[in-house]
């Protein structure tokens, strides 16, 4: 597995991250297989692993923790997320320092980690990232609840607040081959010094066919998000079968080489409930686009 710097803190992180949130961390995933893939991600050289406390209905950062329970965590990034928690069987915000600094602290404990390495305001608005609550936060910082401070946003605007921002060390946005826009977005945000992790770059899987025959629970579940939140991009993805079905390349492989060699990126955040999945993935790392595939993509993205 290779490795990129994140942007100027000062870390090195695997070109491919484990996006420890959806239903990995539901109950309804054997624990064992979901710590079994957090601890094959590691020995495949992953050293990026992405939660956040609202992720799988709250479950998500106590089974990291879990998952890396004993284990050496020097090498790794643990980055988490703050001003979201799930709490009376929803996702509520709360961008209060309080708030936050409570956040930090359960994410601490559930985490089993000293210090955060990484915490992403989890999609605060541009009006909230004001002078007194970075000064707040820098605070926390200095009592040593984290060590690096990113935004994580799908709001362009958000995203380009934050670039000038000196308090932000990263930002993590939606980057895929459904978000060619998101090229030059990270391209200023690495002129900008910051660290970009490319999230849902898989497109949560909206490019490969689908189908409800023969699927199994965690697969189920997928796909009704997708019908129920991402119809639009599930439509575009039809675009883009044809990175499925080749022999040269997987269709994920595919996806995250074109992810990855976005000017900029740092990594490529991907959750799964499949170890061939994961070490398909991995197998990424260091990859590039035959020439054909990567026309073929231009031009399916000129036409989305």
């Amino acid at each position: 597995m290779l490795s990129r710097p994140l942007g100027r803190t000062g870390l090195e992180v695997s070109e491919i991250g484990f996006g420890a949130a959806s239903f990995w961390g539901h109950p309804a995933f054997p624990e064992s297989e979901a710590l079994g893939l957090v601890h094959r991600a590691v020995d495949l050289g992953v050293t990026l692993f992405d939660t956040g406390p609202a992720y799988s209905r709250g479950q998500a950062e106590a089974r990291l923790g879990r998952a890396l329970a004993g284990r050496d965590a020097s090498g790794l990034v643990v980055a988490t997320k703050a001003g979201t928690r799930f709490e009376g069987g929803r996702v509520r915000r709360d961008m209060s320092l309080d708030a936050i600094e409570a956040s930090l602290e359960l994410s601490r404990r559930r985490l089993g980690l000293e210090t955060l390495p990484l915490v992403h305001l989890h999609g605060p608005s541009v009006q909230e990232l004001v002078p007194d609550f970075l000064g707040g936060l820098e605070r926390l910082r200095g009592r040593g609840l984290f060590q690096r401070l990113g935004v994580n946003s799908f709001d362009p605007a958000v995203i380009e607040a934050a670039l000038a921002l000196p308090e932000i060390d990263t930002v993590m946005v939606d980057i895929n081959v459904l978000r060619p826009e998101r090229v030059a977005l990270a391209a200023r945000a690495a002129a900008a010094g910051k660290g970009v992790l490319a999230g849902m770059p898989l497109a949560m899987g909206h490019t490969a066919p689908k189908s409800w025959r023969n699927l199994r629970l965690r697969d189920a579940w997928y796909l009704a998000r997708a019908l129920k939140n991402h119809r639009a991009d599930r439509a575009a993805g039809r675009r883009f079968r044809f990175l499925h079905g080749r022999t040269d390349i997987t269709g994920s492989q595919a996806a995250l080489a074109w992810v990855l060699g976005v000017e900029g990126v740092s990594a490529a955040v991907v959750g799964t409930t499949r170890r061939d999945h994961l070490e398909d993935c991995a197998a990424a790392s260091g990859r590039s686009l035959p020439p054909d595939l990567a026309g073929a993509i231009a031009e399916a993205q000129v036409l989305s």
